[in-house]
């Protein structure tokens, strides 16, 4: 039988894994593995997982109920390993390792912050704030007849856009980086032009939280904030 690991904790953590379900179609209770000063949090499964919402609900319960009594290092879905003794040679081997993340974590959450701008909407801030873009749409609207303005139109948009989405994105960090322990950016997709992990401590949360929507208030028509957390401190393991 294999062991799903879910999480590690301190030996002082109180892990009130009462009433939780494990993954699995067959779930079983979820309990702990210990070796020295750190708890391996697990439970047994009998089928190989793939990320189902029921198994990836059972996940997040666990690490939500161990975020609340205190810091845990979450593992991402589908760790597992062959049984206890594995559990725990492992945290015998890398206990300090694991210590010590739980130290730099102790006490904060993650948040995760997506700033986005539709490309329709930085087109036309564009026009209205470039008077060279501004000239080059004139002139192909007008009829040019010479190709070279629509590429320059097409390389200048692009810098534009490359430039002020960087500027945006830049601002947006070092206004909230102080109110965080650490960050990390990640690489936006679609409208995004930010995509960051903010680890933040409780007794800076609320700073933190009146910085992000300071920010969102703020921002221009077009630009949409979407913050979400606490959440485990994924990626800062």
């Amino acid at each position: 039988m294999t062991v799903y690991v879910y999480a590690i904790t301190g030996a002082g953590h109180p892990c009130r894994l009462d009433g939780l379900s494990g993954v699995g179609a067959d779930p079983s209770g979820v309990r702990t593995v210990t070796a020295d000063a750190l708890r391996a949090v697990v439970s047994d499964v009998r089928e190989e997982l793939r990320p189902k919402r029921r198994d990836l609900t059972a996940h997040q319960e666990v690490q939500d109920r161990l975020m609340a009594d205190g810091t845990a290092l979450p593992l991402r879905f589908g760790y597992t390993a062959p049984d206890d003794d594995a559990v725990r040679a492992v945290l015998e081997d890398r206990g300090q390792e694991y210590l010590a993340i739980l130290e730099r974590l102790d006490g904060s959450a993650e948040f995760h912050l997506r700033v986005a701008q539709a490309e329709e909407s930085l087109l036309r801030e564009i026009l209205e704030e470039s008077r060279e873009a501004r000239e080059l749409n004139d002139a192909i609207i007008h009829g040019d007849p010479d190709p070279r303005a629509k590429l320059a139109l097409g390389e200048f948009v692009a810098q534009e856009v490359a430039s002020r989405r960087t500027a945006r994105a830049e601002a947006v960090v070092n206004a909230l980086a102080p109110s965080a322990r650490e960050h990390e950016v990640l690489t936006p997709s679609g409208d995004d032009l930010l995509s960051v992990s903010f680890l933040v401590a409780e007794a800076e949360r609320e700073a933190f939280l009146a910085k992000e929507a300071e920010l969102a208030a703020a921002a221009d028509d077009g630009v949409e904030f979407r913050l979400t957390g606490p959440l485990p401190p994924y990626s800062f393991v």
